[in-house]
């Protein structure tokens, strides 16, 4: 099913015909998992457990192993996201402190393998 493509901290887009851009398929459960891992837990008030606030690690000291552990707990809890195989989340320091993430899974829908890069 077909949503409003909305990438997190954009806005709506229009497409060649003048309408409201749409996504579905593997784009639009990118789009849920950025949201859920870019979103701060409370940010939602009828859903208050929802997000992994990623971005407030932003200038601290680099943790992969607290980053991994945050994104791995979120993963279970998004639709978009298969159950089997589980997610695969890999991060590494670097020596500026940076902490770069890979997020692989199967989107729940199309079953497609998905990739996603964050800098933390």
């Amino acid at each position: 099913m077909a949503d409003l493509s909305l990438a997190f901290g954009g806005d709506l887009e229009i497409d060649s015909n003048g309408d409201v851009l749409v996504v579905d398929g593997a784009a639009l459960g990118q789009e849920r998992v950025l949201r859920r891992l870019l979103t701060n837990q409370g940010g939602y008030i009828w859903q208050l457990t929802y997000g992994a606030g990623l971005g407030k690690f932003v200038g601290t000291p680099g943790a992969p192993d607290i980053l991994t552990a945050i994104v791995q707990a979120q993963m279970k809890y998004e639709a978009a996201v298969a159950v089997s195989p589980a997610p695969r989340i890999s991060a590494s320091a670097g020596d500026n402190g940076v902490v770069v993430m890979s997020v692989s899974y199967t989107d729940a829908t199309s079953q497609q393998l998905s990739t996603l890069s964050i800098t933390v």
